[in-house]
């Protein structure tokens, strides 16, 4: 009887652990991804020399969340002529996604609570990578259901596009991480941030980011492209589409769409981080002679400061770059991105080869 109960009792703590961190994902998720719009706000004020949001909390921090209620209370219009189903399909699938991604992503080392060893991450899979680009593959398919199913040409044409850059793109992005996966032989994400714990001849951070540039610069650029963040946001281009795929959208199901967006932009970060700036490694800590537990939450504090630069650079890179002609995006993904990944790969098996790394 014995036996059973602390068979039960590590089921019951597993659940419960489990549950917990998953509560914690989400929240810090839907905190994220609503701040992100206030900084997004305050970045290109800042850009455009303006104050930019500064009346809703103090100094405009509540401003996000007036933004949901005035989202929230507005009137959900659906067009005669849409498709009901899948209009109201679309949000929830392009929500689903962005926020179901992040289960694989690592944000530290695993930790002993109560005998128990507790991963840093929802789902420890063999698979991570996969799942990941996976599922960034279905994220297309709410945008594409959206443009269609709304009955309007502008947000037809606004689907239209945002398929043929992913499928533009997503083969880049592939290849990059190919590169990745051969350094560190494995599709687990924790396995890929423990293999860039070492040094490369002794003193080089052994970050993807520092061994295969190649592949770190056309990951990042995919990513924007995967995200619709400019200068890669031709499915909505107001100028020529109105708003594109959320054209015909209001209420809750645009204010979906708009924190998928953010949500995307977070997963990115988290992303880059993991597979190529070490994940939660800090250079040199080991030699600090600290105690295991501190080590652990500044490599956690580590972690998100890194994904946070990269956030910052996401919204700076929207305020300070125009957006592409469409025939230059196509130019870009198959005529450059695709031959510099390919050439990315050939680097990262040159380097196994010679240094037998």
């Amino acid at each position: 009887m014995e036996a059973i109960g602390n068979i039960l009792w590590s089921i019951i703590s597993f659940y419960n652990f489990l549950l917990i961190r998953i509560v914690i994902v989400l929240v810090m998720m839907l905190l994220t991804a609503a701040y992100l719009v206030y900084f997004e706000r305050k970045i290109s004020a800042w850009a455009q020399n303006r104050l930019g949001p500064n009346r809703v909390g103090w100094y405009g921090l509540l401003q996000s969340f007036a933004d949901v209620f005035k989202l929230l209370f507005k009137e959900d219009i659906v067009p005669d002529v849409a498709n009901k189903k899948i209009h109201a399909l679309a949000p929830m699938i392009a929500l689903f996604v962005a926020f179901t991604t992040y289960a694989v992503i690592p944000i530290g080392p695993g930790v002993t609570i109560a005998g128990y060893e507790i991963p840093m991450v929802i789902a420890d899979v063999n698979i991570g990578i996969l799942y990941v680009l996976a599922l960034t593959s279905l994220g297309v398919y709410g945008i594409t259901f959206a443009g269609w199913s709304s009955g309007s040409k502008y947000s037809l044409l606004g689907g239209i596009r945002s398929s043929a850059q992913m499928i533009s793109y997503e083969i880049s992005m592939g290849f990059s991480v190919g590169g990745v996966i051969l350094l560190s032989e494995s599709l687990r994400p924790i396995a890929i941030v423990e293999s860039q714990g070492g040094y490369f001849l002794g003193f080089i951070p052994f970050w993807n980011a520092l061994i295969q540039p190649i592949g770190f610069i056309t990951f990042l650029v995919s990513a924007f492209a995967e995200t619709n963040r400019l200068p890669f946001d031709l499915p909505e281009a107001e100028p020529e589409l109105v708003g594109g795929y959320h054209t015909e959208y209001s209420s809750m199901k645009f204010a979906a769409f708009f924190l998928a967006e953010y949500a995307n932009m977070l997963i990115a970060s988290t992303l880059i981080v993991t597979l190529y700036l070490g994940g939660w490694q800090i250079p040199y800590i080991e030699t600090l002679g600290l105690s295991s537990g501190l080590v652990i939450a500044l490599q956690v504090l580590g972690f998100f400061i890194k994904v946070g630069a990269l956030l910052f650079f996401f919204i700076w890179v929207r305020w300070s770059i125009p957006r592409f002609r469409y025939d230059q995006l196509m130019n870009l993904g198959w005529k450059v991105m695709f031959p510099l990944s390919l050439l990315n790969i050939i680097w990262v098996a040159i380097l196994i080869m010679i240094f037998k790394l």
